[in-house]
């Protein structure tokens, strides 16, 4: 079993990954009766109180994914028009952390958001526009776009679906997590051989 600070994958009853809550969430859906069925591995096993008249505990077994029915609040969306919210912590996890202009990988606090083609040249700041940039090569290249800049991109920005969005705003993605997240990916994405890499060294 791992610490409580794991968190679960909600999905609803077709199987479509809707978001991650913690095992007090979990825990509130199954005394509910509100999971449909879970998949994966058990992550907790809660005690509760103790039956007046059986002197017996309840026991909650967590899983790590669990299926939970009711509306699916990207029903009527399709997949090609969803658009995540952006974020710089979301657009690092993308990009893996590397300046995707010198190739170095950095921590949270030296990176930047890019505007390919820059605000002042009408660029807009959304997911196909921006990369993730150490403050060195962002500074280097300032205003201009990267041509102008002499500079050369390393991987085309591209905007996550909603699967890819709640893969990489996980803290801590288990093995079964990422696996049950992949099958969801589209089979172009740019995120297949990153986490099938993370997946090979489990």
């Amino acid at each position: 079993m791992n610490d409580l600070g794991q968190q679960v994958l909600r999905t609803d009853v077709s199987g479509m990954p809707l978001e991650w809550i913690n095992y007090q969430d979990a825990a509130r859906l199954y005394h509910l009766e509100q999971v449909a069925y879970e998949c994966g591995n058990p992550l907790y096993q809660l005690h509760g109180g103790r039956n007046a008249r059986t002197g017996m505990q309840s026991l909650i077994t967590v899983h790590s994914i669990v299926a939970t029915p009711g509306d699916n609040h990207l029903a009527g969306r399709s997949r090609d028009s969803y658009t995540p919210p952006l974020n710089n912590h979301t657009l690092f996890r993308r990009d893996g952390y590397l300046c995707l202009y010198c190739g170095g990988r950095f921590s949270s606090s030296h990176l930047s958001r890019d505007h390919v083609t820059p605000v002042a040249r009408g660029g807009l700041d959304h997911w196909n526009n921006v990369v993730t940039a150490c403050k060195r090569c962002n500074n280097h290249k300032a205003s201009r776009t990267p041509e102008q800049a002499g500079m050369q991109l390393l991987a085309v920005p591209f905007t996550p679906t909603h699967a890819e969005y709640v893969y990489l705003k996980g803290r801590r993605v288990l093995a079964d997590q990422m696996e049950f997240l992949l099958a969801h990916f589209p089979r172009t994405s740019p995120l297949h051989q990153r986490v099938r890499g993370l997946l090979a060294r489990h």
